[in-house]
């Protein structure tokens, strides 16, 4: 089963993309990022057609999640508990049931972040402790998780073309690593790192020719609790879609299960 996330960088711009490339690459269950659009004007239709069953949470202008799945959703939830007032979409996770067992999938588009004097900083650190308090209640279930999305998080040097240049930045800072690591430490496994030691970008800026310098980072990520990580086979990151027409800035990243 192929299980996959992109941030599309809005679905209004990207429609036709996202077709193409669901398409060609046919995946199973899709994580979209930034539709940037209310629910009722998501284009749902045009995925339904195409055999997927639809669930978003969006947002006008901003942010916004979806979920695409051939396979019914059981279960849909919409939002990250932990903050009433957060008012944000840039959560959604459904559970599955296969011939093989049920198995979870959570979607998400984790803040940015920048600038890190401004407020927004810390609401990136709070919602990433709040996303650790919601994996370890669901680990405690022993079920396969898939947590993916955009991290806007620079797991290592590594991951990225210049690590000097991005120390420092919200998506490469001390007090973000940290709650990245304790987030890891709960037991998820990086599916990229678990299957490649090399470079792998899924991230090139529209600026400064980045795309053609190959000056990329990698911060779109399929987090796997142990059930999961059991039963990944592979990951491919899709980084030809960034060269196609009118594409977004970040590529899909396709995890291959066993479920």
């Amino acid at each position: 089963m192929k299980i996959a996330t992109w941030n599309i960088n809005g679905i209004k711009a990207r429609l036709e993309v996202v077709k193409h490339w669901l398409e060609t690459a046919q995946p199973d269950i899709v994580c979209l990022q930034e539709i940037k659009t209310i629910d009722e004007n998501f284009p749902g239709e045009a995925f339904e057609e195409m055999g997927y069953n639809v669930a978003t949470h969006g947002q006008k202008s901003f942010n916004g999640v979806a979920l695409l799945s051939k396979i019914p959703f059981d279960e849909v939830n919409r939002g990250l508990p932990g903050d009433d007032g957060d008012e944000q979409a840039r959560f959604i996770e459904a559970e599955f049931s296969t011939e093989n067992g049920a198995f979870r999938v959570a979607g998400i588009y984790l803040p940015n972040g920048n600038p890190v004097d401004s407020e927004k900083f810390p609401y990136k650190l709070g919602w990433m402790e709040r996303l650790t308090a919601w994996t370890r209640e669901q680990l405690a279930n022993e079920e396969p998780l898939v947590i993916m999305g955009d991290y806007n998080l620079i797991p290592q040097d590594i991951d990225t073309h210049d690590p000097k240049a991005w120390w420092g930045d919200a998506l490469y800072h001390p007090e973000s690593l940290s709650r990245f690591r304790t987030f890891e430490a709960l037991g998820m496994t990086d599916a990229v790192r678990s299957t490649t030691a090399e470079p792998a970008y899924t991230f090139w800026d529209f600026q400064a020719g980045a795309w053609r310098k190959n000056n990329g980072i990698r911060i779109d990520h399929l987090m796997l609790s142990p059930q999961a990580a059991d039963r990944l086979n592979g990951v491919n990151i899709h980084r030809d879609v960034r060269g196609w027409d009118k594409p977004s800035d970040h590529v899909p990243v396709v995890g291959d299960f066993a479920f």
